[in-house]
């Protein structure tokens, strides 16, 4: 199990320079309006090996025959380190430790009305990832991860409702084409497992249900604070994070408190309940980067791409089966990914061109 996560581990150092890359101002070319087509695939790629690792490793660390961690506490973790590497990054960008305090006095101690307007998605994001806890508890990876992507057409939705943009007739054929092609690759894919759990599939379902109303909402709710002014991405994080610690230290007290207090807070932990929290941790953060510069729907692709990925280490590591409706819907997420990714015609360019040409004509 151990080696099945080298490629991630080798991936991951390039994320983390990529993160410092974006606000050192290296990259000038991605700070541009229309993101480069080169670019877009860079992210959904990078976000897609980190996606599959994550669902996998969480997975495993659900259903293992070992002592079960308190997964609220995970999710606390997770917030405090975002904040810690925030802060740190931040740091780094305003360059001196006198520019970071007036940072940090100016849009954190002395912004209250931007800290609660940032809380919104910090409590979003909290019911979110502790309900993706709770359907990996008790479902199977494949239903989890099919199901979870009608968190596309939720964003999709919300993206209309909240930012008031537009997607071509081309982008939403995707966007479902996407869905089927989901639901065919996750169609049965084994009859037997290794691993055997007891589970509560209507809870799952519930709670799988929550997150993707959560995703939907949260995500686009961040983007269009991110894009609404210039604040640093780092500052809103910090914005952000701070009221996650607090929402999810609440959680932890009224789920587990009682129980925490007989075991311990860090009960049940082991290697890959840290790498499932490092993985959420750095991945988050990239995450935050990509909506800055791309969109929502974009990173619900990646995700979707990611299952095929999941596909194929659940096959190595827990005895799934490919069948015939794996390959078909692998053919579809692959094609609904490209027709998305495909640039917008200009036609304003086009109309402009024909009436030069028709006065030309009528010059002759």
């Amino acid at each position: 199990m151990r080696e099945s996560w080298y490629p991630v581990l080798l991936v991951l150092p390039k994320v983390l320079d990529r993160l410092w890359c974006l606000r050192d101002g290296c990259c000038s070319d991605i700070l541009a309006d229309n993101v480069t087509l080169l670019f877009k695939l860079y992210c959904l790629a990078v976000m897609t090996v980190m996606a599959a690792a994550y669902t996998i490793a969480l997975r495993y660390t659900r259903t293992s025959d070992k002592e079960l961690y308190f997964s609220t506490t995970a999710v606390c973790i997770t917030e405090v380190i975002k904040l810690l590497l925030s802060v740190g990054i931040l740091a780094k960008e305003t360059g001196s430790l006198g520019r970071f305090k007036a940072s940090l006095r100016e849009n954190v101690l002395g912004s209250p009305k931007e800290l609660l307007k940032l809380s919104v998605p910090s409590l979003v994001y909290a019911v979110q990832n502790n309900m993706a806890f709770l359907a990996l508890s008790n479902l199977d990876a494949a239903v989890y991860q099919v199901t979870y992507q009608l968190k596309i057409p939720c964003t999709a939705l919300c993206t209309v409702l909240m930012l008031n943009r537009t997607l071509s007739k081309l982008q939403w054929v995707s966007v479902f084409m996407l869905c089927a092609g989901v639901t065919l690759v996750q169609w049965k894919p084994a009859q037997a497992t290794k691993v055997v759990v007891e589970q509560n599939p209507l809870l799952g379902f519930g709670a799988i249900a929550i997150a993707v109303l959560c995703s939907g909402f949260a995500g686009v709710y961040f983007e269009k604070v991110l894009k609404s002014s210039d604040t640093s991405l780092w500052v809103r994080n910090i914005q952000m994070y701070l009221s996650g610690i607090i929402v999810t230290l609440v959680g932890v007290y009224l789920s587990d408190g009682a129980e925490i207090k007989e075991k311990g807070f860090f009960y049940g932990y082991t290697y890959y309940v840290w790498f499932v929290i490092f993985l959420a941790s750095v991945g988050g953060l990239y995450t935050s980067v990509v909506v800055k510069y791309t969109d929502n729907i974009m990173k619900g692709f990646s995700a979707a791409a990611a299952i095929v990925l999941s596909t194929i280490a659940s096959v190595m590591l827990f005895g799934l089966q490919i069948t015939l409706t794996f390959a078909l819907g692998t053919l579809l997420v692959c094609v609904s990914i490209y027709l998305y990714g495909l640039p917008r015609q200009d036609t304003t360019s086009i109309q402009q061109g024909e009436t030069a040409s028709k006065e030309r004509v009528i010059g002759v």
